[in-house]
């Protein structure tokens, strides 16, 4: 990943946007909802995270993306630094039907990812 990062960050792509895709074991949605709404509230008031939002899939409720907007190369470092993060993976890892998949983007637009 931190090669990712800084290739992203070296070609003047000032926010790095993280997509992690879940599939939850469907007997655990109430408590991965609760778990990942705590950790989303808390990722908020980070000051390396622009924006954090957890999404559920339409058509399949055990699917959900969590899309991690960062503002620097060092925030994704720090966020897993957090209290809140390791509580969260600790609850939820048991949880999830599979391993997560991660993707790094950037914006194209808007050229900050800020509007």
């Amino acid at each position: 990943m931190a090669n990712s990062v800084a290739r992203i960050m070296e070609e003047s792509h000032p926010m790095l946007i993280l997509l992690v895709e879940i599939h939850v074991k469907a007997e655990h949605l109430e408590a991965f909802q609760e778990a990942t709404l705590e950790n989303a509230r808390n990722s908020r008031r980070e000051p390396g995270i622009a924006r954090f939002e957890a999404i559920q899939r339409e058509d399949d409720a055990t699917r959900f993306v969590l899309m991690e907007v960062y503002r620097d190369a060092e925030a994704p470092a720090k966020h897993k630094e957090t209290a809140h993060y390791h509580a969260w993976l600790e609850k939820v890892t048991p949880l999830l039907a599979e391993p997560r998949t991660r993707q790094w983007y950037h914006s194209i637009d808007p050229a900050d990812a800020g509007g």
